[in-house]
């Protein structure tokens, strides 16, 4: 099966070819640091993770880049109500996104781009959108004439009739009943305070829109290969950066745009008003393990909706128990082996995985895949048709699937040879019928994350979530 992907702005999954030859050029909308990162958010940066991973998985070499939006509408309301500077408010929001991203295993971009690092480019290009006539300048403001660019609202696929010539919107966010001409480059007036600009094209700062346009372009060219975001990022964002850019090069700016669908709590919309808005880091604090929480935000496809709920998070870590028990036991294994069965369980897992992701990212049936080969394995184990060579295979195997998934990280909380030496203490105590001792051992184990169990064959362990 070909590499297919869902492209937003044709409505039609299609085919993935890339601009340039086994290079594929990547973006992702960042955070916009005003917040720490919510588990909505999370599930985007989840999901660019995953595409990432697989496109690297099937030999691409990839340049990805996600950008930090460090000044916008929020941004500059969070200083000023703090009354501190615009880089020391954001400072601690970029921080706590880089520590999330490291926690849910998600591998860094090539490249994160400030918009504060970029305004010289993005004046650059609001002088090259005034030339073209595309842009018009009102009260120190500049903004993108969209009657200009014919095909505004192909991504959204919005009826464009009733817009009203002139009509201009000034926020970064708005609703399509809002649409009009957006502000490229915004005055300065009072509520900014401190953080402006002084430039060609006024004193000021940057919309939102052109942000994500100009750093883009800049690391990517002016036609890159897949852009993606959240569905609610589809209008105006993405709508807005589509017309500014193709107005401004007069050529395609990208070729596939992929989005993630929302993210519900408890069935409704995730709102510090409801008390269902989350954090990871407000996870963590609860006892969970980010790595069962990005096993759950990754588990639904990207593109249908994700509810979220304690119960379902709870299924997920034991998921992963039951992947960390599997993993543990492969390298115990010591059958007689029956190479000839496993080549085939092999064989069939690895294809039907590489269906799966080929057929648009779709996770859910490639976690069917790995639990049935996990299945099929411990059958032969418990036959003990699986030898210690078999059981590297395997391994090898889930190492290679876990590459793109990134859910059997492990915190290694203390060494293998310790462990063994508790134990030894253990059994020791044991039988000299020092019982309180064992149970101390065992107690101590437990709170650093290793379960003792008593087998026929002896103890075995194993770490926990």
């Amino acid at each position: 099966m070909a590499l297919q992907f869902y492209n937003t702005l044709t409505r039609t999954k299609e085919e993935f070819h890339t601009v340039h030859p086994g290079e594929v050029r990547m973006y992702t909308c960042g955070p916009t640091v005003y917040d720490f990162p919510t588990i909505g958010n999370l599930r985007a940066y989840i999901f660019g993770d995953l595409l990432h991973k697989y496109l690297k998985y099937k030999g691409y070499k990839v340049t990805y880049v996600i950008n930090i939006t460090d000044v916008d509408d929020k941004t500059i309301a969070g200083s000023q109500k703090g009354k501190i500077t615009l880089k020391d408010y954001t400072k601690k929001h970029r921080e706590a996104f880089f520590e999330d991203m490291k926690s849910s295993n998600i591998e860094p971009a090539d490249v994160y781009p400030e918009a504060t690092s970029h305004i010289s480019d993005m004046v650059g290009f609001v002088k090259i959108l005034l030339q073209k006539g595309h842009a018009y300048q009102s009260e120190g403001s500049t903004y993108f004439k969209i009657a200009s660019f014919p095909s505004y609202g192909k991504l959204s696929h919005m009826d464009l009739q009733g817009l009203k010539a002139g009509a201009r919107v000034s926020s970064d966010e708005y609703e399509k009943e809002q649409v009009a001409d957006f502000a490229l480059w915004k005055a300065w007036d009072e509520k900014d305070g401190d953080i402006f600009w002084e430039t060609e094209v006024g004193k000021g700062r940057p919309g939102w829109h052109i942000e994500c346009s100009v750093m883009s372009m800049k690391y990517l060219g002016k036609h890159f290969d897949i852009h993606t975001g959240g569905v609610d990022l589809i209008f105006p964002h993405h709508e807005n950066e589509i017309a500014q850019s193709e107005a401004a090069n007069g050529e395609k700016f990208v070729n596939f745009w992929l989005h993630n669908e929302h993210l519900m709590v408890d069935g409704k919309k995730m709102a510090k008003s409801l008390g269902n808005y989350y954090t990871l880091r407000d996870l963590i604090n609860k006892g969970y393990n980010p790595i069962a929480i990005r096993y759950l935000l990754m588990a639904t496809h990207y593109r249908q909706q994700l509810n979220f709920t304690f119960d379902g998070l709870e299924a997920s870590k034991n998921a992963l128990q039951r992947l960390y028990d599997f993993v543990d036991n492969l390298k115990m294994v010591e059958g007689e082996g029956d190479y000839s069965r496993l080549k085939e369980i092999l064989a069939k897992a690895k294809q039907e995985f590489e269906d799966a992701l080929d057929d648009d990212l779709n996770v859910s049936e490639v976690l069917g895949v790995i639990f049935n080969l996990v299945k099929d394995v411990n059958k032969l184990m418990d036959e003990k048709k699986i030898s210690k060579s078999d059981g590297e295979r395997v391994l090898e195997l889930m190492n290679k699937f876990d590459s793109v998934l990134g859910i059997l990280k492990r915190e290694e909380l203390i060494l293998d040879e310790e462990i063994e030496k508790s134990i030894e203490e253990r059994s020791k105590a044991r039988k000299e019928k020092n019982f309180e001792l064992a149970d101390q051992i065992r107690k101590d184990l437990e709170a650093k994350g290793i379960i003792l169990e008593d087998t026929p064959q002896g103890v075995k362990w194993k770490r926990k979530m």
